[in-house]
């Protein structure tokens, strides 16, 4: 057997190429076979004999010297992205146009330097990937020339009339029509949510001009199928929100809102439900509506999108202020939430608020809770450099048995069992407060980042020492969206077969958008056996 382990130990001196050409690898098969054959007829002479099992593991340990790396199986590219493989386990992914970024994940701005004139900039599928869609009556590749009437842009037999200007027009419609250009017949309207409407209308309710669809700042391609979206400016809902609506830009900036579409027929009242709440939720992690992309960057966050958002709002105690956001948090449980201890203060009142999208309109979808118990962690600790430890529990007070009511807009997020590989995209959302910028917005906003290495988020140039393993960071090295979109405690979910489970909690951070600057957060697979333990002993 001594000469066997000679053998071995000469054959683990070789080295294969990460890439080494399909012939070669084939040479050193057939020589490896041939050893293994010597191997075989020198221990059946021997008077030691070699079990088979023996040689079987001999031989797998030996062909692990000839084992490719799996980096890019599975292809780790998105967008139809070519993983080539690098060496020392790394690969690289050649994005095809107009797609960018380490996974080719993101999209390149093909509108950046293009100037449309009177028009709009946007994508299209094929090279040069964007083209200007111009404002009636403006014509050209760079919707510069005015042609007020010529040719008409009425439809519906509209008749064009042309103003004082070579630029204005007004469209004279037939009866029953209406619209800017009598798009919008008699029968124009929706049923249901609207979901299924497929009218013209591209107004909002504030009688504003809606974008297309396909406009560079809106991430299209997540629209894609049968929700009726396309290369055109009609209100859609693709997201199953309550009504059609679409983008809009005002001062620079994309904004979203409900369009001037009719229902066909009013609405039903809604009977209250008879069937009483129930004490334990049935399924974590689960949305009532499917999460669209799109609303990444802090812009749009549906009802019933994260429905285990809190706000957790304070009021100095022994006071009738009104209670006021401070930080946000996570239901994990009917009774309980998850936040960061640098969120309590003794001297504090605190209320919960869950269920709603807007803090500062009433929503009979929205619930308030009182809190019986708060819970630190025993080790939490503040320094001027970082927060360790960062985490909390808040036990609801029970109201006739029950606290928290599960419906479609309040659900509680999964607690992890497993860790999410560097790369993965998750979602952090909130009111936009932290514990350095108080100034938040009324609406509930999201966005998406990425979970950043413990290296990277520990090297010299990031916040080197100042990490330890009960941390994590996401965001985006080059200084884009971090947790200054979100809220001090609030949730970063993450995404595995369609269940949602709460990864981190949003804890510190250098600034905002800075680069090599990401969010820190409370890793809480670290705390899962803590948050447990004081549930259970609560």
């Amino acid at each position: 057997m001594f000469p066997v382990i000679l053998l071995l130990i000469g054959l683990s001196g070789l080295t294969i190429p990460v890439q080494a050409a399909p012939g070669l690898l084939d040479d050193l098969f057939s020589i490896a076979s041939e050893l293994f054959e010597e191997i075989y007829d020198y221990t059946t002479d021997d008077t030691e004999e070699i079990s088979s099992a023996e040689l079987n593991e001999t031989i797998d340990w030996i062909f692990s010297f000839f084992d490719e790396p799996e980096v890019c199986d599975p292809n780790p590219c998105q967008n139809n992205g070519v993983c080539e493989i690098l060496k020392n386990d790394r690969y690289k992914c050649i994005c095809p146009e107009p797609y960018i970024g380490k996974n080719c994940q993101n999209e390149r701005n093909v509108c950046k330097k293009v100037k449309c004139g009177h028009g709009d900039c946007v994508r299209t599928q094929e090279s040069p990937f964007y083209e200007c869609t111009c404002w009636p009556p403006y014509l050209g590749s760079n919707c510069k020339k005015a042609s007020a009437c010529d040719p008409s842009p009425c439809l519906n037999g509209g008749r064009c009339v042309k103003g004082r200007t070579r630029a204005s027009f007004t469209c004279k419609c037939p009866e029953d029509y209406s619209g800017r250009f009598c798009q919008v017949g008699p029968n124009d309207c929706y049923e249901g949510n609207g979901e299924s409407y497929r009218g013209f209308v591209s107004e909002t309710v504030e009688g504003l001009e809606c974008l297309p669809w396909n406009y560079y700042l809106i991430p299209f391609k997540d629209f894609e199928g049968n929700d009726g979206i396309g290369a055109h400016t009609y209100c859609r809902n693709p997201d199953g929100d309550r009504e059609p609506w679409c983008f809009l830009k005002e001062k620079g900036k994309l904004r979203w809102d409900y369009c001037t579409v009719k229902p066909c027929s009013e609405p039903e009242p809604v009977k209250p439900s008879t069937t009483p709440a129930k004490l334990e939720f049935s399924d974590c992690g689960k949305p009532q509506i499917r999460i669209s992309p799109r609303i990444f960057g802090g812009r749009k966050s549906l009802p019933e999108a994260h429905p285990w958002q809190v706000s957790f709002q304070v009021r100095p105690k022994g006071s009738n202020a009104t209670f006021s956001h401070n930080c946000g948090g996570t239901l994990i449980d009917s009774c309980w939430v998850l936040t960061a201890a640098h969120c309590i203060d003794e001297n504090e009142e605190v209320r919960l608020e869950m269920g709603g999208v807007n803090l500062e309109k009433n929503d009979p979808a929205k619930q308030f809770l009182e809190v019986e118990k708060i819970i630190v962690h025993e080790n939490y600790t503040e320094t001027p450099e970082a927060l360790y430890n960062d985490i909390a529990l808040l036990k609801l007070k029970a109201i006739n048995g029950r606290c928290a009511n599960e419906t479609s807009s309040v659900k509680a997020a999964c607690l992890p069992t497993d860790s999410f590989p560097d790369e993965t995209q998750c979602t952090i959302s909130g009111y936009g407060t932290t514990e350095k910028e108080h100034a938040g917005s009324p609406q509930l906003l999201d966005a998406k980042v990425l979970l950043i290495s413990q290296k990277r988020c520990m090297s010299r140039n990031v916040y080197g020492n100042r990490m330890d393993d009960s941390m994590m960071c996401a965001g985006y090295m080059q200084g884009k969206i971090d947790s200054c979109q979100g809220d001090s405690g609030g949730p970063l979910v993450c995404q595995k077969d369609e269940t949602h489970y709460i990864y981190g909690v949003v804890s510190w951070g250098d600034s905002c958008g800075k680069k090599n600057r990401p969010g820190v957060y409370a890793r809480v697979t670290k705390f899962i056996d803590w948050i447990h333990e004081k549930m259970r002993a609560a």
